[in-house]
């Protein structure tokens, strides 16, 4: 399909098009096989050894996939220390339901409404705000320090025209008075670590500002995940190594055949 398609970024046939085709190819060749799917995607990758994957829950969400102010994407609790998968998933559970009722008895019934990705999407106007609500329901629920927190920023969604960084995008019209430089959110981002037991951070800034991206993997020692900035791209996959731009990333699937 890459052949047929013959452009650097899949334009042709399209990505979503290509990563259709790819999991249904997939599945197929499982199915031919007779063996389970995460099976023949070990024998193709030449994976020796499985692990199972920690399952991350989107719990709050804000950026596109909300209607409230909140400019971050997505807010995520990770059971990283369980001792199954089935583990992790009744503990997220239990901090999900912990959460609801929290943002309930702050906001009313009408706040436990969910965005596009399933996590609730309270009129929370701060993302320190929905950081705070996050360890509040991890404590509630009897978790803390078992529990960490990820986010997926989407940066890209509040990219201003001059570079900056509009964390009240949504706000019309806008004063200006939460548009961060790169330099500032990049520190905002040092301080949500310092103060909470963040793990990972998707899309912290724009997908071309590498320097930013840059300057925030050499001051944290957390999973910096590129999803917007890498698009499973081989080439820019190179350049974030040589930019040290990043340690972790989203992949899209695809088979190469």
């Amino acid at each position: 399909m890459l052949e047929i398609d013959g452009t650097p970024n899949k334009s042709k046939l399209g990505a979503n098009a290509i990563l259709g085709v790819s999991l249904s190819v997939c599945r197929a060749g499982a199915g031919a096989k007779g063996i389970p799917l995460y099976k023949h995607i070990q024998e193709i990758s030449s994976t020796k050894e499985l692990v199972m994957p920690v399952p991350a829950f989107n719990v709050i969400n804000g950026g596109s996939h909300a209607g409230n102010s909140l400019a971050m994407q997505e807010f995520m609790i990770l059971r990283v220390g369980a001792t199954s998968f089935a583990e992790a998933l009744c503990i997220g559970s239990e901090v999900y339901h912990m959460l609801k009722g929290i943002i309930k008895a702050k906001y009313g019934q009408d706040a436990c409404n969910v965005g596009d990705e399933g996590g609730f999407a309270p009129n929370v106007r701060d993302n320190r705000e929905g950081l705070v609500f996050l360890i509040d329901a991890i404590e509630k629920a009897g978790y803390t320090g078992k529990v960490k927190i990820g986010m997926d920023v989407a940066a890209s969604e509040f990219l201003t025209k001059d570079g900056k960084y509009d964390l009240n995008f949504k706000k019309q019209p806008n004063d200006g008075a939460h548009v961060l430089s790169a330099q500032s959110l990049c520190e905002l981002y040092q301080q949500f670590v310092n103060d909470f037991p963040i793990v990972s951070i998707e899309d912290p800034f724009d997908q071309d500002d590498w320097s930013s991206w840059t300057l925030l993997q050499s001051s944290v020692d957390i999973q910096l995940v590129g999803d917007d900035l890498l698009v499973t791209n081989p080439t820019r996959i190179a350049e974030a190594i040589q930019k040290k731009a990043c340690n972790g990333l989203l992949l899209k699937a695809s088979i190469y055949t």
